[in-house]
């Protein structure tokens, strides 16, 4: 068929396999326009020794289309695999994570027949930059990482989204409470992009408090962004509270690339008896059919399904007797589907679609970088002989130029000077050292600071040099 659109699909592991089969013959049937390249992915490449779980030919295909229909994966058990979907991701800049949210009322079950939330998640960054150390005995740490345009990317699209499908709310979560400098920016980001779509009410929720009320009243929420741990546990149970997590699709969105896929596991248990329910991964196909510019065809297959799903026709995971009529297996409920073809759901609403070529997609901006002024510098130390006094005392005699040690913090709490005792203390401590005032703070001296912490017989475990941005502190204060 001329113009097909490439894409490239995974069939993955587990129940992958049948409910690719499924999915593909129902969005063909429909008369999506596609031309489909193969790559093996999953658990036996990883068992052939490629640690991403992709050969080096997938990444040409995927080069090659843009676009990837992915089947769930299983990942072997033991240390030293990496994910693949954060592989993916982050290879490819996939920065936004796209799960709709719906209830299937009465036909599948939910407490919240009116939910129809949109989880729009920061995908590349965050906790998820996987930058962890080991620093003493008794600590491990993990570094937040939250940027001006991973916050600027993610946000953007999701006003976009809203906009393009007739959504009329942005919520935002976040904690900067806490974190005032990483939730802050996010926080701050979505304000300003926010102030750019006059016609969608926005808003912003305290991440806790906001958790608390999705699950509660889905039905208060429309959009929701939110930084990437976040978005990764609500969406499940968004999706959970919907009715089922294995009817949910989600879509991964970058600047150049797309991947598409449900948001369940590969379910190696279930694999090989044509159990398993494809709705995930079909409805993960109609997200890709829109993206890709065929619409007529996604609403085409989005109809036919809920049709089926209204009429009772039902894999395992969903039946219920007194609601549903027939109990299927993947194949007859993909047969089902693609026998309703152009019918239309009459309890459930049908649904409509737009391209997604209209979405006005983030573009890097010339921004006046700020004046950076170096001020002090926290030293970490690996550190157990004795009180936080004893420590305060000690190291107080040490200095570097204008550098003077101010506080001492464990586990971000003061401990000294005038510390509570009742405080429990690791071994890990924060040492800031402030320059004095009217003195300029250079390099050298914090150099000059190291060697002579060490000189004095501590032992260093990192530093975190402290400036002020256009005058501002880009350094948490101290709590206590």
């Amino acid at each position: 068929m001329a113009g097909r659109v490439p894409i490239t699909v995974a069939y993955g592991d587990g129940i992958g396999p049948e409910i690719m089969e499924a999915t593909l013959r129902i969005i063909q049937a429909a008369g999506a326009n596609i031309e489909i390249e193969t790559i093996e992915i999953g658990e036996k490449v990883y068992l052939r020794g490629v640690e991403t779980g992709m050969e080096p030919g997938a990444w040409d295909s995927l080069r090659r289309t843009k676009v990837f229909l992915k089947a769930p994966i299983t990942t072997p058990q033991g240390g030293g695999y990496k994910s693949l979907n954060v592989t993916v991701r982050k290879a490819l800049g996939l920065y936004a994570n796209v799960r709709p949210c719906v209830s299937y009322h009465p036909f599948v079950r939910t407490k919240h027949p009116n939910m129809d939330v949109v989880i729009v998640r920061e995908n590349e960054e965050d906790l998820y930059a996987g930058i962890e150390h080991r620093q003493t005995d008794q600590v491990y740490q993990c570094l937040k990482l939250i940027t001006r345009p991973g916050s600027e990317k993610v946000i953007r699209y999701a006003f976009e989204y809203a906009r393009v499908h007739n959504r009329k709310k942005v919520t935002c979560f976040v904690k900067d409470n806490i974190m005032k400098l990483t939730d802050g920016l996010f926080h701050k980001v979505f304000d300003e992009i926010a102030a750019e779509y006059p016609d969608i009410e926005h808003e912003t929720w305290i991440v806790d408090i906001g958790a608390a009320k999705l699950a509660d009243t889905p039905e208060q929420f429309d959009v929701v962004v939110m930084p990437n741990l976040y978005g990764d546990v609500l969406s499940d149970v968004a999706a959970q509270i919907a009715g089922s997590v294995g009817l949910a699709g989600s879509a991964n969105i970058g600047e150049h690339f797309a991947m598409f896929e449900a948001i369940h596991g590969s379910a190696p248990r279930r694999a090989g008896q044509n159990l398993a329910n494809p709705s995930g991964l079909l409805l993960a196909a109609v997200m890709m059919l829109v993206h890709i510019g065929q619409p007529d065809v996604a609403m085409r297959v989005h109809n036919a399904w809920l049709k089926t799903i209204e009429d009772g026709i039902h894999t395992y995971d969903i039946f219920k007797e007194g609601v549903s009529r027939q109990k299927v297996g993947t194949r007859e409920f993909a047969d089902a589907v693609i026998d309703r073809l152009g019918e239309q759901p009459q309890v459930l609403k049908p649904v409509s679609y737009g391209t997604s070529e209209s979405l006005s997609l983030w573009r890097k901006k010339d921004r006046p970088k700020a004046e950076k002024r170096l001020v002090g510098v926290d030293v970490f130390l690996d550190w157990d002989k004795g009180s936080p006094n004893d420590l305060g005392n000690s190291l107080s005699q040490v200095s570097a130029g204008p550098l003077q040690l101010r506080v001492i913090t464990n586990r971000g709490v003061k401990v000294w000077p005038d510390g509570l005792p009742e405080t429990f203390c690791t071994d890990h401590w924060r040492c800031r050292f402030l320059g004095r005032e009217g003195e300029d703070v250079q390099p050298a001296h914090v150099v000059q600071l190291l060697e002579r912490v060490i000189q004095a017989g501590f032992d260093p475990i990192k530093t975190e040099n402290l400036y002020l941005f256009d005058g501002v502190p880009g350094f948490s204060a101290v709590h206590g």
